[in-house]
């Protein structure tokens, strides 16, 4: 190429990006800005001693996504604090007030869970930090720019419900929605949303955006509806539940159905299995499960040996129909050849509008863990039997 061409090529460039810089802008969109930030998160990791704090923190988070009711994207995660967005009209005040009850109870619910291991230094931790979570809605309209691989979401609103974690409200345990999301519903709908607790006026002023009227509830009524400290074997409404004897003592049976390189052999549906081996058999450990045409994630999150009888509780991620579910083994000594296993799954709720698919979800949830713990009985039987040669 001569340097005729060159000039050429190099103007036919600066005219092209002089273009797109005097082209407009996208319009801005109508959006949902939906915060969940997790309240006491500063001290409990500066205070709690303990190196699996950050993890339970990731845990929580990942909580709070998975409890996502609305179809909302995750744009940002801040910490302690997940932005959360959806473009086009607003919910209704009915659907948002679920969306904030389901994420508050999974939070909770979580942290009751840990809290049960009396011997643990971070359920103490946990106890006397008292993790809580505070939520911000907004709308307003939002410039959506993809940068690289990124997508941020820009304009004044997106300031107003930033500028909102930080307000007037005396408490770390509510809900606190702007006038302009409330602009959007009637008086009516938001009384009835708000039958369980009383909603308050406020206002805030910051500065180059002046005052920022609100509406916010507490949340503490909420914690009436969280599970209680025995989270398994009760025969929860929450909970689906089967017993089978399996032919094996307890701890064998223990370690059978905590192997993970097992779980195919028996979880019905299951066609593989992927993990570290470097830290299988260990609290806090994730696998990946092929389970029929998708995969489910359990967390190993807890082993308790008690006197009458040993636990063992995977938290489950990724499962559609049942978000944040979690799995617990019972097993209970009948003699030193036999233990009782009670298998438990407990969820927060079924991902479906329709009370049909709802119950049919949950009767072929009973008849896969029916089935599963069928197949679990043979193999321990087939592992003693190849043990006792």
């Amino acid at each position: 190429m001569g340097l005729l061409d060159e000039l050429r090529t190099a103007r036919k460039i600066a005219g092209q990006r002089r273009a797109q810089a005097d082209a407009p802008q996208a319009a801005a969109q109508p959006a949902l800005l939906f915060i969940p930030d997790i309240s006491g998160f500063t001290r409990f990791i500066e205070e709690s001693g303990n190196d699996r704090g950050p993890w339970l923190i990731a845990d929580l988070l990942e909580i709070l996504i998975e409890a996502n009711l609305l179809n909302m994207q995750v744009n940002e995660i801040q910490g302690d604090a997940i932005l959360f967005y959806r473009l086009g009209p607003p919910p209704s005040i009915a659907e948002l007030v679920q969306q904030c009850r389901r994420v508050f109870l999974d939070f909770q619910n979580y942290l009751r869970l840990i809290e049960r291991d009396t011997d643990s230094q971070l359920a103490a931790v946990v106890r006397e930090h008292a993790l809580t979570l505070k939520m911000i809605v907004h709308y307003g309209p939002v410039h959506v720019a993809r940068i690289r691989e990124h997508t941020k979401l820009m304009g004044r609103d997106v300031i107003i419900v930033h500028r909102l974690l930080k307000n007037d409200v005396v408490g770390d345990e509510y809900v606190l929605l702007s006038q302009q999301y409330l602009a959007t519903q009637s008086v009516a709908a938001v009384r009835a949303a708000f039958t369980w607790t009383r909603l308050l006026a406020g206002v805030s002023s910051y500065a180059y955006l002046g005052d920022i009227p609100y509406r916010y509830a507490l949340l503490t009524p909420l914690r009436l509806l969280v599970q209680g400290a025995d989270l398994g074997g009760q025969g929860s409404s929450n909970a689906v539940q089967v017993r089978r004897v399996l032919p094996v003592a307890a701890a064998y049976a223990l370690r059978v159905v905590s192997n993970l390189r097992l779980r195919p052999h028996w979880l019905t549906g299951a066609h593989g299995v992927q993990y570290d081996v470097t830290k299988s058999n260990r609290l806090g450990s994730t696998y990946k499960v092929g389970l029929n045409r998708g995969q489910v994630d359990f967390q190993a999150v807890q082993h308790f040996v008690g006197a009458e009888r040993l636990e063992y509780v995977e938290k489950i991620a990724h499962f559609r129909m049942f978000p944040n579910s979690l799995l617990f083994f019972f097993l209970e000594e009948i003699s030193d050849h036999a233990c009782l296993l009670t298998l438990e799954f407990r969820y927060g709720h079924v991902a479906a509008t329709s009370r049909l698919v709802r119950f049919g979800q949950l009767r072929r949830l009973h008849r896969l863990l029916g089935s599963s713990a069928h197949t679990l009985a043979g193999l321990c039987r087939r592992l003693r039997k190849g043990e006792n040669g």
